[in-house]
């Protein structure tokens, strides 16, 4: 039958261009990966930069992809097409960029945080009232980790829009606590024991960002005093909030070894039960 009559020459010819083609696609996705790995190394030696190193990688790698697609394309022979297509770049990238605007706007707005840099990965920043760790910069957003473990992608765009907040661009990052004194007390030498007692600290820094306590607050039954002190945020030897915690330990351990009284708040209760009113 002539439904059988295959032409075997013109098939193996049609199979041997299609498995040339995936070979060629093949070979320039992992010539992609190799080349992003590469370059990603060389930038990241050159500029001490791995989120912008990551980022323009990445880009290279697509362009390259891209680039396989086209020599396909023209081995195939279907060089018109690819002629088509760039002959109608305007109108499509008009089409395309309007039905993929805020695709194109994350992406813009990437190339902008990439090479301004407010941030670094490992930073620990607030983008719009959401505070995290940087994990990486995406082509189309940014990702953080926030504090309860949450992965959290932010559109590139909302954070050009929006006020963003770094904590550890500098490597320094200041914490403060509250102590009551009781009135009457010794206030500068409760000071001064308090001076000594946090810069003991491991973790708090004693040079050029050195602790300070100031009076804050006449309350109401105390004397409030503002600690304060730095850490350095790019030593990971020991969490910023183990830091804190062991402050203010040490300062309450040795404001009450130095006898000062940390009162609570005191209330004062009136008993109207043995007076008689007068009615009107």
């Amino acid at each position: 039958m002539e439904f059988f009559d295959i032409n075997w020459d013109e098939t193996y010819g049609t199979l041997k261009i299609l498995g040339i083609s995936l070979g060629i696609l093949i070979l320039f996705y992992f010539l992609a990966n190799y080349l992003q790995k590469t370059l990603k190394r060389w930038l990241v030696n050159k500029m001490d930069d791995p989120l912008l190193a990551n980022f323009l990688s990445v880009i290279f790698r697509l362009v390259i992809i891209l680039a396989g697609f086209m020599v396909v394309f023209k081995f195939v022979g279907l060089s018109g097409v690819v002629s088509g297509l760039l002959a109608g770049a305007g109108i499509s990238a008009f089409v395309i960029g309007f039905a993929l605007k805020d695709i194109g706007e994350n992406f813009l707005a990437g190339i902008l945080l990439a090479f301004k840099r407010p941030f670094r990965i490992g930073d620990v920043v607030n983008i719009n009232g959401m505070s995290g760790t940087v994990l990486t910069l995406n082509l189309r957003d940014t990702q953080i980790k926030t504090g309860d473990g949450k992965d959290v992608f932010i559109p590139n765009a909302q954070i050009i829009k929006n006020p963003l907040i770094n904590f550890t661009i500098d490597g320094f990052l200041r914490y403060d606590f509250i102590i009551g004194l009781d009135y009457g007390s010794d206030y500068k030498g409760a000071m001064k024991v308090i001076l000594e007692a946090i810069s003991d600290v491991k973790g708090v820094l004693n040079n050029q960002k050195k602790p300070n306590v100031w009076i804050s607050d006449l309350a109401e039954s105390t004397l409030n005093l503002q600690v304060t002190f730095w850490v350095d945020t790019f030593d990971r030897e020991i969490g910023d909030m183990e830091v804190k915690t062991n402050a203010i330990v040490q300062v309450l351990e040795e404001l009450e070894k130095a006898g000062y009284n940390l009162p609570a708040r005191v209330l004062e209760i009136k008993n109207y039960r043995d007076q008689g009113f007068k009615e009107a």
